[in-house]
């Protein structure tokens, strides 16, 4: 099967999770991902978190699939030289560096172009080249906190929250990857590469534009209906946490089914859609709410939200999840399961659509990782296992023209 980036040869400069989760996309879409290694110590998540001793981590096998490793001493001359070439011969690199780290080891944007006109560079950082803290080392926590994620998460009277998605990470990568797309397309139309920036504290903000939409809207009428708050707290200059509330003016909230005592996850989302009142109220045996002008519109309901909400809870105390989202789900009522890790890695219908997937690695056996989440009616992704460190550095090495003897003596001088 012909994949849509198969040809595009990408260098693989990244480390840990925001730059190998955007090279991970392009090389299930077809690319020749090559990753760029530290010779016997490579990416630092090889090592972290390990579960198995003297195995890659888990940590690494689910970002670095579809891969190529080499190793390589990038501060040897003999490194710089291998690294020209393989620019020289390259579409895309990326990388995610701390700043200046490139252009310490003497490859700036300005050499890189010298090398190859046409490479696109995609480089992710913790923030952008115009913010007063573009100098800071930033990891998923910091972007989160950052970009504005963290001070709208979590209930009003606690501290701010982390969300458990990689919202700082694996979300700037996917960023940098349709910028490195969009790129590639504009280089068949000009023949020029360029390159393309991704800060993490911005993308965190792109995924919260809501709340910078809700942080207009309350600077200029003092509060936010939609929020748990309303009216019966006050509110203050920014944008609070909402606990469990919609974002897009559905109220909704996270409530406990059967069972809930035991298990941390007997819960479901409900949420009141405002062109759906009539049939929620009837599904959860409240038709008196209907055409009652204290629950009759969003505005009339959001005073007593907690209540509805302690009628719903009843109303669910003798039905498993499962059972009020089957309910539910007939008086197309917007909810969902609150799925635990366990129940997502064990879910039949993830398996067969390939967004859980098994493989089978060399040393470690079979493993389960993230298979593609973007379907395509004309292609599906294999999912392959991560490489090995350096397992690649002698075929890459013989396609720049190195012969064994040569190859050999760059060992002997632990350049790669």
């Amino acid at each position: 099967m012909s994949l849509p980036l198969e040809g595009i040869k990408v260098l693989d400069f990244t480390n840990v999770q925001a730059g190998p989760a955007c090279t991970q996309l392009l090389a299930w879409f077809g690319a020749d991902v090559l990753k760029i290694e530290r010779p016997g110590i490579g990416d630092v998540t090889r090592q972290q978190l390990r579960d198995i001793p003297d195995v890659d981590a888990l940590y690494f096998t689910t970002l670095n699939s579809n891969k190529k490793s080499i190793e390589l001493n990038t501060k040897s001359p003999e490194g710089k030289e291998i690294l020209a070439k393989l620019i020289r011969e390259s579409d895309v690199l990326v990388e995610n560096f701390g700043p200046g780290a490139l252009d310490r080891m003497g490859f700036t944007w300005e050499h890189i172009q010298e090398i190859n006109p046409g490479l696109i560079f995609g480089s992710i950082k913790g923030f952008n080249e115009q913010s007063r803290y573009s100098d800071l080392k930033t990891y998923e926590n910091v972007a989160q906190s950052a970009g504005g994620a963290a001070s709208t998460t979590g209930f009003w009277d606690g501290p701010p929250t982390i969300s458990g998605g990689a919202l700082g990470d694996s979300n700037t990568g996917y960023h940098l990857a349709i910028g490195i797309l969009t790129a590639l397309i504009d280089r068949q139309k000009t023949g020029r590469g360029q390159k393309v920036s991704v800060s993490m504290q911005d993308a965190v903000l792109n995924l919260c534009r809501v709340k910078l939409r809700d942080q207009q809207r309350l600077e200029r009428v003092g509060y936010l209906e939609e929020y748990p708050q309303y009216p019966n707290m006050e509110f203050g200059d920014a944008v609070p946490r909402g606990g469990n509330a919609g974002g897009g003016g559905q109220p909704g909230w996270i409530l406990k089914c059967k069972g809930w005592e035991t298990d941390p996850n007997a819960y479901i989302y409900f949420t009141l859609q405002e062109q759906n009142w009539k049939r929620t109220a009837e599904a959860i045996g409240h038709p008196e709410w209907v055409g009652d002008p204290a629950y009759d519109t969003p505005i009339a309901r959001q005073p007593h939200i907690f209540e509805i909400f302690d009628e719903i809870e009843r109303w669910l105390a003798d039905k498993t999840k499962y059972e009020a989202v089957d309910i539910l789900r007939k008086w197309e009522v917007p909810c969902a399961p609150v799925f635990s890790m366990k129940e997502l890695v064990e879910d039949p219908d993830l398996r067969a659509s390939g967004t859980v997937v098994e493989v089978d690695h060399p040393v470690r056996g079979k493993y389960l990782t993230v298979g593609s989440p973007i379907k395509f009616s004309s292609f599906t992704p294999e999912i392959t296992a991560s490489p090995l460190l350096g397992e690649h550095t002698e075929e890459v090495l013989k396609g720049l023209g190195y012969t064994a003897e040569q190859i050999a003596q760059l060992r002997d001088k632990k350049v790669v």
